[in-house]
């Protein structure tokens, strides 16, 4: 009993250490199922007949119950006499006798019942005889609470096992899908849901699911589902180490889905009992904001999860918003490389690149493109007399314009306060006026002029391209025109 050993095989040497030391022809050991709320046997000593006609027979609690009655407690066991049953006053063991012993976990609660039948004196047993069947049972149900807290210790750590290996697999420089498929994957291993899904919020606050394992992805796609549908179901009433346990009674409550949602199968009965709950994880931010949800369904083991699981998945939701995190700054960092951060526009330095790079494609080829330089006019005004976050949202809007009437192909650059560039690909000077009259009639009440030069017509070398479609702006500027060409 003190070395650690298979269970089966445990409990097979304590019922036959009862059966030869007490002189009882069958033992039989039934352990609580807590998923069925039942009594399952799992260990017969006694005539093969026997263990043909009793393993894996199950009884619900209810009818054990009505045994583990105070009126038949002798010593620690369970004394049932025929008597109780047909009047009969007997010193002999009767064949409907029952004699059992509850196997109890240390802080009380049944993990099991040991009964003997058919004592070889066929005699009801004694006060000493109880004594020691008694503490036989002991030391098996301390057999079954080591058994099964070592399966949880052996959980608990592949659990972690499993949350560093995802770790080590996610690369320098982590893409969200990557990350994402991998803990749900970590999950389903080590914690044993079936079904996980994860989903990030976009920037409309629809839920948008990217990595599931059991279920189909393409499946949960179909129809959209807002945090707002769900944000019921985070009620800290429900909270456990961070994550979001509900019964399927209050989750209905709780939500504003116009169709019916997924109903786990996986299901048991009993208080301990996983039956059709709801488990959502959700994924912060740095800042504590909602990026996303993991949702996980379907326990193997039809058990509500403990609390040293959910800590666990909550470490796997954490690592899954941080790599997220991590993920989305170092996308940042890459696009304010060569991007401004206010109108999220190609930025100078990528302006002086692509210029380089076209002139010499333009020269080589034999193609032609446009360069379009502008600004807003009265814009120092606009600054002055509304203040710097007016004047920022002018220069937003007018890069919204900019963008939506560029053709396929053509790039815009913020270059400077309220300076702008375009490079039109195979432009005219038909094609750049075209661009730069829908610019205008989309600007609304902002006003901007344009310097126009195109390749190879005006330059064949960048600068002085540039320095054409300057002087283009600035003639169009003074003169008021709004649009002027290069000479």
């Amino acid at each position: 009993m003190r070395v650690e050993g298979d269970l089966p095989e445990l409990l097979s040497a304590i019922a036959r250490t009862i059966a030869e030391s007490l002189g009882y022809e069958a033992v039989v050991v039934n352990l609580y199922r807590p998923a069925w709320n039942d009594f399952c046997v799992t260990t017969v000593h006694g005539s093969e007949a026997a263990r043909a006609q009793l393993l894996g027979q199950v009884r619900p609690l209810e009818e054990w119950e009505r045994l583990l009655d105070q009126r038949f407690e002798r010593r620690g066991a369970f004394v049932v006499p025929t008597e109780e049953l047909d009047g009969s006053q007997k010193d002999a063991w009767q064949p409907e006798d029952a004699l059992f012993v509850p196997l109890r976990h240390t802080d009380g609660h049944l993990l099991g019942i040991l009964s003997v039948d058919e004592p070889a004196g066929r005699l009801r047993p004694t006060d000493d005889e109880l004594d020691v069947l008694v503490a036989l049972a002991d030391h098996a149900a301390l057999a079954v609470q080591a058994a099964q807290e070592a399966a949880e210790s052996q959980r608990h750590r592949l659990a972690l096992e499993r949350l560093l290996a995802v770790s080590s697999r996610l690369p320098a420089e982590p893409v969200a899908d990557e990350i994402l498929r991998a803990v749900c994957a970590g999950v389903r291993e080590a914690l044993g849901f079936e079904n996980v899904l994860a989903a990030l919020r976009d920037p409309h606050g629809r839920l948008e699911p990217r990595a599931a394992v059991g279920w189909d992805l393409d499946d949960t796609q179909r129809k959209p589902v807002f945090l707002h549908d769900i944000q019921g179901l985070l009620d800290p009433a429900f909270e456990i180490e961070g994550c979001y346990l509900l019964p399927d009674d209050e989750a209905a409550k709780r939500i504003s889905l116009q169709r019916q949602a997924y109903v786990s199968e996986l299901n048991g009965r009993g208080p301990r009992a996983w039956f059709h709950h709801w488990l959502l994880v959700p994924l912060h931010d740095s800042v504590g904001e909602v990026i996303g949800i993991l949702w996980a369904d379907e326990p193997d083991d039809r058990l509500l999860p403990s609390r040293d699981k959910l800590q666990a998945l909550r470490v796997f939701a954490n690592q899954a918003a941080a790599a997220i995190v991590t993920s989305a700054h170092l996308r940042e960092l890459r696009f304010l490389a060569d991007h401004d951060p206010l109108t999220r526009l190609l930025n100078r330095r990528a302006f002086v690149e692509r210029l380089d790079g076209e002139v010499a494609r333009a020269t080589r080829y034999g193609r032609s493109f446009g360069l379009v330089l502008c600004d807003l006019d009265d814009f120092k005004e606009l600054n002055d007399r509304y203040g710097h976050q007016v004047g920022d949202e002018a220069l937003q809007g007018f890069a919204r314009t900019l963008q939506s009437a560029l053709r396929k192909g053509d790039d815009a650059f913020r270059i400077g306060g309220d300076e702008f560039a375009l490079m039109l690909a195979e432009a005219s000077e038909d094609d750049a006026r075209e661009v730069v009259h829908r610019i205008l009639e989309q600007a609304g009440e902002l006003r901007a002029s344009f310097g126009v030069a195109t390749c190879p017509d005006h330059a064949r070398e960048s600068q002085t391209l540039f320095r054409l479609a300057d002087a283009a702006l600035y003639e169009a500027k003074r003169d008021g025109s709004g649009i002027r060409f290069a000479a």
